[in-house]
């Protein structure tokens, strides 16, 4: 038998042995997805609260007090936040129902008058089609109702999940970590603790970055929808904040809608300044807050974070978006740190700067 198809059928079995190992994670992971991902998302939360645990624990202060208070103080902002939102979309949505009035009536007269010419029998015929086809499909509708309050029941479900598994990592972290190294062999115990603080590491800094610059984008892009007048710029501003966490496209999406919400309410130009404005702040974040704040503690490629984010956001949805390039950083981060040699400087000075779990 020739050596090169010797080497190929070689590479080729074991390269489906990984693949067949991958279905079945993947398999067990999806799952598991409602435990999975509340632990995930408990441990970015771990990243972004860990300083304010570890600094109330230098005052002196018990550190399951602290991880108390720093709850509190984190479910009573994260209140305070959701329930202006609500209030200004309660005052604005009249008004932004009106002006969308305004705008429908508009668009109906420039369809009448405009290069279309339609006549009135023919938008009336386009609404009846409309409103048939709504009727045709009440039933997918009233599913889909069912299916999203099945959902939100879900949602409570996995953020007390969240919330508990929370609390033992600010609390607990390093004993929980060295319970989980007592499963790795002894010889390679020290690596992969060193892997381990190095990955936490990397997310901490992700998730405060992130953080960092989801502020100034909301902060630019609402100031912006403020001095324009566009209604309910608070729960836009909040939308874009949120956007922020999905990387490349969440702004984007988030800018977008911004936009629309500009040319309904205030007409065309308004519509122009607020894309300016988005434009600006997204310039702004990619060459100077991304490179500042996420450059030297992720230290992934932009084709690899675009490359993360497809995939995650193909097999998991939105969901995935928001986890692909935090996990693919822990990963990378990881195994950096194991592939290094042991007597290399700097091999472990990230590792060491902060644990896997919050002390």
């Amino acid at each position: 038998m020739p050596y090169g198809l010797r080497v190929a059928a070689a590479v080729s079995w074991r390269l489906l042995v990984v693949a067949a190992a991958l279905t079945v994670l993947g398999f067990v992971a999806t799952r598991l997805a409602s435990v999975l991902v509340p632990v995930a998302v408990a441990l970015l939360l771990a990243g972004l609260f860990a300083p304010a645990v570890s600094w109330l624990t230098g005052k002196k202060i018990p550190r399951a007090l602290a991880t108390a208070i720093v709850l509190v103080g984190g479910i009573a902002v994260a209140g305070a936040v959701v329930t202006f939102v609500v209030i200004t979309v309660t005052v604005g949505m009249p008004g932004l129902i009106d002006q969308i009035t305004v705008s429908l009536t508009d668009l109906h007269t420039w369809l009448r008058a405009g290069p279309l010419h339609l006549s009135q029998g023919q938008l009336d015929e386009m609404l009846g089609n409309l409103t048939a086809m709504l009727g045709r499909n009440k039933t997918a509708i009233a599913s889909g109702a069912l299916t999203t309050a099945l959902t939100i029941g879900e949602l409570l479900a996995e953020l007390l999940l969240v919330i508990f598994c929370l609390i033992f990592f600010l609390a607990q972290g390093n004993t929980i970590w060295a319970f989980v190294l007592r499963a790795v062999p002894a010889r390679l115990r020290e690596r992969v603790d060193v892997a381990g603080r190095s990955g936490f590491t990397t997310l901490a800094h992700y998730i405060r970055g992130t953080a960092a610059v989801a502020f100034v984008d909301a902060a630019g892009i609402g100031l912006g929808l403020v001095i324009v007048g566009v209604p309910l710029a608070a729960p836009l501003s909040t939308l874009v904040f949120l956007g922020a966490f999905v990387p490349v496209i969440g702004s984007v999406i988030a800018g977008a809608i911004a936009v629309l919400v500009a040319l309904v309410a205030n007409g065309g130009w308004a519509a122009v300044i607020v894309l300016a404005v988005v434009v600006g702040v997204m310039q702004v974040e990619s060459h100077v807050l991304q490179p500042l704040l996420l450059g030297r503690a992720v230290r992934l490629h932009p084709l690899a974070v675009v490359l993360a984010l497809a995939t995650g956001l193909v097999t998991a949805g939105i969901v995935g978006a928001l986890l692909a390039v935090p996990l693919l950083a822990v990963f990378s981060s990881g195994v950096r740190s194991l592939t290094a040699r042991p007597d290399s400087p700097g091999a472990d000075d990230t590792a060491q700067r902060e644990p896997p779990g919050p002390r």
